[in-house]
């Protein structure tokens, strides 16, 4: 079960009021995965709002998502970003962070770019790497959307990662002297990691990384009409690809010790972005 737009326009209603009482009209909004919390750092004249105080925002269970909401500028524009997520394996449910992406929709965003840590397929991108999201797969095929009511949830997913945008994101890297891999994005559910088998799998099903988040979020916003740019730190090799143990802690450790620069090259990107 999922909850639709139409059941959640009160919350989304009174969480949009709050963040515009705040005085600031963003038109790019950041949900900061693991690892990309260091993006706040960048940010000018912020103003924060906390999830507990937006009813249709989630609660995140999870180490390294802090629950926040942070508005201000970076560069010329206007920005809120959204200081953790939670996860389909937080629940099982595909629909966690509906409430926030549409309130971002009824705030006036326009641009959504979604950053998440995920495991390399490939020895071409190595841990630390940057990876910009081409495409996804769904392995789950689970959707935010099951329980729409009209024809609308029928979302057209063809450039769901938007080419402009992604363009506008090479130029800038290339420009910071940042390596920008391309790549398809694999999702799974977790929050167990992939065994080597699945991971063979999905290296033969095109994909270039892997991780348990992002696409549902991506679903939702092109539904609710926002453009999309995606952005994966790599934090480990996937298993069966490198001798080391995988864990949780591992990933955040690798996520922090990539942030700075991961942030420095977000920072660009978002100041080219239109």
């Amino acid at each position: 079960m999922t909850t639709p737009a139409a059941d959640l326009a009160d919350p989304i209603a009174a969480s949009a009021a709050t963040l515009r009482a705040t005085g600031r009209a963003p038109r790019i909004a950041v949900v900061l995965g693991s690892g990309w919390s260091g993006l706040t750092g960048w940010i000018e004249d912020a103003v924060e709002v906390p999830y507990a105080e937006l009813p249709a925002f989630p609660r995140p269970t999870v180490g390294g998502h802090a629950a926040r909401v942070v508005l201000g500028r970076i560069g010329p524009h206007e920005v809120v970003l959204l200081a953790g997520r939670k996860h389909a394996y937080e629940g099982g449910r595909a629909d966690s962070m509906n409430g926030a992406i549409r309130t971002l929709a009824a705030l006036g965003v326009q641009i959504l770019v979604l950053t998440n840590a995920a495991g390399s397929l490939d020895p071409a991108v190595p841990p630390g790497g940057l990876m910009l999201i081409t495409d996804h797969l769904n392995l789950p095929q689970l959707s935010p959307l099951w329980d729409e009511r009209d024809d609308r949830r029928f979302v057209d997913m063809t450039d769901a990662y938007d080419p402009t945008l992604r363009a506008r994101a090479l130029a800038a890297s290339a420009r910071q002297g940042v390596a920008l891999h391309e790549g398809v994005y694999a999702w799974v559910v977790g929050p167990q990691f992939e065994t080597p088998a699945e991971i063979r799998m999905l290296r033969t099903l095109g994909a270039r990384a892997v991780g348990m988040s992002t696409v549902p979020e991506t679903i939702v916003a092109r539904h609710a009409g926002l453009h999309v740019l995606g952005l994966s730190m790599v934090t480990n090799m996937a298993a069966g690809m490198a001798t080391q143990t995988l864990s949780h802690a591992q990933t955040l450790r690798q996520a922090q010790a990539a942030s700075e620069r991961a942030c420095a090259a977000l920072a660009a990107i978002i100041q080219a972005l239109q």
